[in-house]
């Protein structure tokens, strides 16, 4: 078992939460998509509501180890600030002695942002000297950044080697709603995988086929797997769209097929676009595959960049029983791997 916040008193305390503010901006660096920073909230008000002294880390982008103004996250204290209702304390480093010393300073109930993580290469290096000089802020680490829990770098296995360690709020929610979802769904379950690549996803979809009645995959994938001539245990499960594989949408057939399996349904797990589905002209597949989750009342848990991008511009997000902050993490984790972030909690 994972220790959770509530196994903590944090009253006074330095907590230092990995948190996944690494959200789409704009070329002016506006924040276009906050559904991260939004999820991470409930965690950092149970820590001011606890009288914690909060000190927050995240990566932002791919800066390489270069300090890249765009991709500083002045944007996202500003969105922090307005959500909470609350002045944030921004630094510009997310190390040093300068750091150290404002996270000492730092009042029971206030905020500390520190500056992206991955300024730094040892980040991504999991460098174990910049693990101990991030560790040098806080008094309990938790890790409130599924998402990121994949990766094995300094801010998420590195840390908690170092301070007492627990999940926060979200990591814990979404831990619970994918353990449901691979050992207890209601039945019948039905998996979409949309996107491409099929061997970040053919472990996942043998995976997953264990649990779901039907399996349901996009054109792409359904050629990759012809073409690799990949072989899944449960070829039956499996249902691709009818017509040209790598068309740009999925035709009325395969959304009519589609459908009948989704009203079916109990439960639905979704991961991945359907189609060229950021040209509105080829929208219209991944759109009927959303609604008929959302008619069906299933239990539906939706995960994926691209597909909780398309799901917030359509303004369909709050119809989704859970959505998921992680991607990769998420297809990881229900293919029965084991995550790193996860590992270093235990």
């Amino acid at each position: 078992m994972l220790k959770t916040l509530k196994d903590f008193d944090v009253t006074g305390k330095r907590v230092l939460v990995r948190c996944d503010f690494n959200v789409p901006l704009d070329e002016k660096g506006n924040v276009l998509d906050d559904f991260r920073i939004k999820k991470t909230l409930p965690t950092i008000q149970y820590l001011i509501d606890n009288k914690a002294k909060i000190i927050l880390m995240s990566h932002l982008g791919e800066p390489d180890g270069k300090v890249v103004p765009e991709l500083t996250l002045d944007k996202v204290a500003e969105k922090l600030a307005e959500y909470l209702n609350f002045s944030i304390e921004k630094e510009d480093d997310c190390v040093g002695l300068e750091v150290e010393e404002q996270s000492n300073k730092l009042a029971p109930g206030k905020i500390l942002l520190l500056e992206n993580l991955r300024f730094h290469k040892e980040e991504t290096e999991n460098n174990p000297d910049f693990a101990k000089r991030l560790s040098f802020l806080g008094d309990i680490y938790v890790n409130d950044a599924f998402s990121v829990c994949h990766r094995d770098q300094a801010s998420i296995t590195g840390v908690p080697k170092i301070l007492p360690h627990c999940q926060g709020l979200l990591l814990e929610k979404e831990i619970e709603v994918l353990d449901k979802v691979m050992k207890n769904p209601a039945k019948p379950m039905v998996t979409i995988v949309g996107g491409k690549k099929v061997e970040t996803k053919s472990k996942f979809i043998n995976n997953i086929s264990e649990v779901s009645d039907y399996v349901i995959v996009s054109g792409l994938i359904a050629k990759e797997v012809a073409e690799q001539k990949i072989k899944f245990k449960y070829p039956e499960k499996i249902i691709a769209p009818t017509g040209q594989l790598d068309a740009l949408d999925i035709n009325d057939e395969s959304v009519k097929n589609f459908q009948e399996k989704i009203m079916q349904a109990k439960t639905v797990l979704w991961n991945g676009p359907f189609g060229k589905f950021e040209d509105e002209k080829y929208a219209a597949g991944t759109l009927a595959i959303a609604n008929a989750i959302i008619n069906s009342g299933a239990y539906s848990v939706v995960g994926g960049g691209e597909t909780v991008e398309f799901l917030n511009k359509k303004g369909m997000i709050d119809n989704f029983s859970h959505v998921s902050t992680g991607g990769g993490a998420m297809l990881s984790y229900l293919a029965g791997d084991k995550l790193p972030g996860l590992e270093s909690l235990k």
